[in-house]
This record gives structure tokens, sequence and C-alpha cells, in this order.
């Protein structure tokens, strides 16, 4: 049966979603098709339960993959492709999956791609607060509570800030793969030039590197309600809502929400104060993180 021979490893809101869809455009790249399988998590789940806990008790993973033969029927499709590659963002900070990996499929390529640490902290939280997963809307006290989550056994996905330690992370691959076989980039290259990017990274995957891909579309933003009381008036049932149905036709009323809809939703910044008590805990790991990769990270310190 066929297994991947490379792998995107994240990091989550670093880009990640944008870089699948642009590998899986290449003729010779084979990654899943459905977007239920851009994350299988086998490497990190491998043999585990897929119920985790979270804030509402137990929490189930119903599109990870945790058997080996469930994990190559994703593959089951591959022709003559010369790169067949999957996407999870777990696995740069699973502590087990490096080691799977490097069990099952020694000659992978690894690519992560990486984001300024306290950004991606902030995304992740506002990615997770617009899905609903996320219970508190205050990012300051999913912080405060972090350490308290990872104690009592929460999944992944309701770490923030511990996701962002990409030395600590990295380092584990780089002591199980020659450097030759990993590949780091950053957030701000898929920003600054997607295509320059990815064809660099179809150089790196053995493939047609003069293959020109559309880089148009967005994928996977992130936006929240500005406004949390008209969200809720909007998309949960109430008196008023039924109201207007007494009078209104429903294609009309569709309309009105959808432009109200569209109207409040936004991207918050982070403070300059959360900024700040984030780098000092990053600070660290960043500069072992230059070295380890050889770029300049600076702009990640910066207040």
């Amino acid at each position: 049966m066929t297994m991947p021979n490379f792998l995107l490893i994240g990091a989550a809101k670093s880009g990640t979603s944008s870089l699948y869809y642009y590998l899986k455009q290449h003729p010779q790249i084979y990654m899943p098709a459905s977007r239920d399988q851009k994350e299988p998590d086998f490497f990190t789940l491998e043999g585990e339960s897929k119920e985790r806990i979270g804030p509402n008790g137990i929490h189930f993973m119903g599109n990870a993959i945790t058997d080996l033969e469930s994990y190559q029927e994703l593959f089951a499709e591959v022709t003559d492709e010369i790169a067949i590659g999957e996407a999870s963002t777990s696995y740069i900070y699973s502590e087990k999956a490096p080691q799977r990996i490097h069990n099952y499929i020694p000659n992978a390529k690894i690519i992560a791609i990486l984001r300024d640490p306290a950004e991606r902290a902030f995304s992740h939280f506002l990615f997770s607060l617009s899905n609903g997963r996320e219970p508190e809307p205050d990012f300051k006290k999913t912080l405060e509570q972090e350490d308290w989550r990872v104690e009592n056994n929460w999944s992944f996905q309701w770490h923030h800030k511990r996701r962002g330690f990409y030395y600590l992370q990295l380092k584990r691959y780089f002591d199980l793969f020659p450097p030759n076989q990993i590949k780091v980039c950053l957030y701000e290259d898929i920003r600054k030039d997607p295509i320059a990017l990815t064809q660099d990274i179809f150089k790196f995957l053995g493939v047609d590197d003069t293959f020109v891909l559309n880089v148009a579309k967005v994928h996977n933003p992130t936006n929240v309600a500005k406004n949390q009381t008209l969200n809720t008036l909007l998309n949960r049932p109430n008196p008023i809502k039924d109201s207007l149905k007494l009078f209104m036709p429903m294609g009309i009323r569709k309309k009105i929400a959808g432009v109200l809809k569209k109207k409040n939703l936004g991207k918050p910044k982070l403070s300059p104060k959360i900024r700040k008590q984030l780098i000092a805990e990053y600070r660290e790991d960043i500069l072992k993180l230059q070295d380890l990769i050889g770029r300049d990270l600076s702009k990640w310190l910066e207040v």
C-alpha cells in the first residue's frame, strides 16, 4: 500500500491551508482531495482514541485517522505522481509524531511553515472563537488558563500559546531527519510571493518547478463577529426574528441578514501589551530557532 513521501507538518494558522491548495494544483503532486482529509493527524494519534478532552467534556475528532490501513486508503488513487503527501498541523506540535514518521517513512521530506508566534497564537484563538470551539472570548484569559488546560489534558486544539515554541518542536525533527529532508518556510514568504515560495518547494519535492499555479483565492481566512450581540441575534432563534416572519418575505430576510453578517465580521488586532508579554516568553525560543533554520527572525521580536 502507498505511503506519503512528504508531509506538511504545520504550524496551524501560518499559511498551511493556502500551501496545501497550491501544492495540490500540481499534476505531479498527489494530496488527498477532500477538505475533510486535509488533516488526518495519523502520526499524532496512531492507535489512540479519537475522543479527546475539551471544554465541554469529550471532544470527538471525527476526521482523524488512527489506523494504518485507513491512512493508506487516503492514497489509494495515486497513479504516477512523483510527490505524495498530506498536511496535518498537529505534527509539528506532537511529541510522538516525529518518531512515528521516522519509523514508517524515514526518507520522507518534511515541510514546515512558521509565523510570528505571538500573531499565530492570537490568530489561532480567533479562529477557534469563530468556529465555536473556544469558549472563552478573552484572549488574555485563555493564555492564563493554558497551563491548567494542558494539565487537565485538554486536546491540542485549545493550546494557543504552546504551539508557538517552534525551536523545541522542530528540533525533534532535526534530531531524526537529515537537514536536506527538511524545508522550513515563513508566513512572510507566502504572503510576499506565494508563487516563488511554492516553486521553491516544487524543486525541493523534485517536481516540475515551472508549473504555473493559481494563487488568487484566500484559503481559511479568520474573521470573527465584531458585535457578539448582533451575531447572536442573526444566528440564533429569538422573538425578533419570529416577529419579522409575519410581515417580511423569507428572501428579503435572508438578504438583509446576509448583509448584516458580512458587515459585522472583522479581524481584531493583538494588543501591544499582550504581544509584549508573549514575546518575552517566546524570545529564547525565537533566538534558538534563528540559528537552527538560518533565517533572520528579528521582526518577530518587535513589539
